[in-house]
C-alpha cells in the first residue's frame, strides 16, 4: 500500500494511520465532485499515455481507458466501493423478525452444537469463575443474583427479557455486564453472554446491550444517567438529520469523546495540527483526574449527538470494547469512519466496509449506513434478537434447570 508515495510498511503506524485518514477525506471531497459514475471511459491502446487496463477498476473485460494521473491514487478506493456494492445484498426483513441478524446467532451458538450442548457441569464450572451474574427462568418468572455491579445495566437487560417472559422456556444463563468479554479462545469456551467481542478473540455470545433502554454511557453534563432510551434517539436524530442535508454540512471530520482507548489519539494529534480538516477533541469521564487523560490538553466541552449532524463525517472508534456511539452517528446521514472494525455488537456484522461506512459509500453521503439502521434496528428488533437468542440457547442446556433460591425474582418496573 501507498501513502503519498510512500510504502506503508516502512512508516510508523500513527503516521500511517493519520495519512490513510487525511488520504480518505480528500477522497471524498474530490469525488464529491466528480462522481464515479459520471466519468467518461473512452477505449484506448496499451502503448497510449495514461492508459490502464480496466481490469484495475475491478471489472474483467479487458478493455482498456483513459486515466487521468490525477485520478490514480484514488483508483483503489473507487474500485473497493464498486466491488463491494456488486457483491452486496440489502437485508429484507419485516419490522420485529430481526432475520437480518440470524447468521449472528448461528454463529455465536456453533460452538456448543459442535459439543452436543451445554452441561451443568460446564455450566457450573463458568459459574464459580464469577465472569457474570446467574439469571434463572422459571415458570415464566425471571431470577438473578442478588448483587449486581451495575444495576443499571441489568436494568436494562432486564427490561427485554421480562417483555418476552412468557414465550420463554425454563433455562438459566450467565450474563456478563461489563464492557470487556470473559471467554478467551486461547481458552475452553464458557457459556456466558456478552455485549461485545472480537470473532477471532473470544467465544462470548452476544446479547443487545442495555443502553438500547438504560444503563449508559453516562455522558457528562448532557447525559448523566445515560443516553437514554433507543426509540426516542432514533426519532430525534432523525429530525436533527433533516435540519441539515448533505449539501449544508460542515465538510469537516469530526470527533468528541473520551480516551478509553489510544486508539483515538492520533485523530486528535491530527485536529491540533489542522483544524480545518478535522474536529477532534477529548472530553472527561468519570475516570478524569487531569489533562494528562486528555492528551495534555484541557478536556472540551460536550457535545450532543444531534449536534453531531452539522458535521459531513464522523467518526467512530473502539472504546473498552465496542463503542456505543455507532448506531447513532449513521442516522445523521453523515458518512461515518468506522475504525478499527473489529469489535463487534449483534449487529454489526451486517454492516459492511465501503457499503455503509467509511471508506465510501456509493453515493458519497451516509444515507445507505442510515438507511440500514434505520430499517433494520427497531426497539422491536432489539426485543425480537432477545428472544430468539434466548430460545435457541435454551435448547443447548442439556439438564433440568431447578430453581436456585439463592437469587431473587426480577420484576417489571413499575410506570
Amino acid at each position: 500500500m501507498l501513502c503519498n508515495g510512500i510504502i506503508a510498511t516502512e512508516m510508523h503506524p500513527n503516521t500511517l494511520y493519520v495519512c490513510c485518514i487525511v488520504n480518505l477525506i480528500l477522497f471524498t471531497l474530490v469525488v464529491n465532485h466528480v462522481h464515479a459514475e459520471e466519468v467518461e471511459e473512452k477505449e484506448c491502446h496499451k502503448g497510449d499515455e495514461n492508459c490502464v487496463s480496466q481490469e484495475t477498476a475491478g471489472s474483467a473485460t479487458g478493455k482498456r481507458r483513459y486515466l487521468n494521473p490525477k485520478d490514480e491514487k484514488w483508483q483503489p478506493y473507487l474500485d473497493a466501493v464498486k466491488s463491494a456494492l456488486r457483491q452486496y445484498k440489502d437485508c429484507e426483513q419485516d419490522t420485529g423478525t430481526c432475520t437480518c441478524y440470524d447468521s449472528v446467532l448461528e454463529k455465536d451458538l456453533a460452538v456448543w452444537r459442535e459439543k452436543g450442548g451445554i452441561s451443568q457441569d460446564q455450566f457450573h464450572r463458568a459459574l464459580e469463575r464469577g465472569i457474570g451474574n446467574h439469571y434463572q427462568i422459571i415458570n415464566h418468572r425471571l431470577y438473578r443474583s442478588k448483587k449486581c455491579m451495575f444495576a443499571a445495566r441489568c436494568s436494562g437487560v432486564e427490561h427485554f427479557i421480562l417483555k418476552i417472559i412468557k414465550k420463554l422456556p425454563d433455562m438459566e444463563f450467565i450474563l456478563n455486564e461489563r464492557d470487556w468479554p470473559q471467554s478467551p479462545k486461547f481458552a475452553d469456551p464458557l457459556p456466558v453472554l456478552s455485549f461485545s467481542k472480537v470473532y477471532s478473540q473470544h467465544w462470548d455470545i452476544m446479547y443487545p446491550a442495555w443502553t438500547f433502554w438504560e444503563g449508559g454511557p453516562a455522558v457528562w453534563p448532557l447525559f448523566p444517567t445515560g443516553l437514554g432510551r433507543w426509540d426516542l434517539f432514533r426519532e430525534s436524530l432523525d429530525k436533527e438529520a433533516k435540519k441539515t442535508p448533505w449539501d449544508e454540512k460542515l465538510s469537516k471530520a469530526f470527533f468528541r469523546g473520551s480516551r478509553t482507548s489510544a486508539q483515538r489519539d492520533p485523530l486528535i494529534l491530527l485536529s491540533r495540527d489542522d483544524r480545518d480538516l478535522v474536529d477532534a477533541q477529548y472530553t472527561k469521564n468519570q475516570a478524569w483526574k487531569s489533562d494528562a487523560d486528555t492528551l495534555y490538553m484541557p478536556p472540551a466541552s460536550e457535545i450532543s449527538l444531534e449536534e453531531h449532524c452539522k458535521y459531513k463525517y464522523l467518526f467512530n472508534f473502539r472504546g473498552v470494547a465496542a463503542s456505543f456511539r455507532l448506531k447513532h452517528l449513521f442516522l445523521c446521514e453523515s458518512l461515518v469512519f468506522h475504525v478499527g472494525d473489529e469489535w463487534l455488537e449483534f449487529f454489526y456484522p451486517e454492516l459492511k466496509a465501503w457499503v455503509h461506512y467509511i471508506p465510501v459509500a456509493q453515493d458519497l453521503n451516509g444515507t445507505r449506513g442510515r438507511d440500514f439502521i434505520w430499517n433494520h434496528l427497531h426497539m422491536e428488533d432489539v426485543t425480537c434478537y432477545w428472544k430468539k437468542l434466548l430460545k435457541e440457547y435454551s435448547k443447548l442446556i442439556k439438564y433440568k434447570v431447578v430453581r436456585n433460591q439463592e437469587l431473587q425474582q426480577i420484576l417489571p418496573k413499575e410506570k
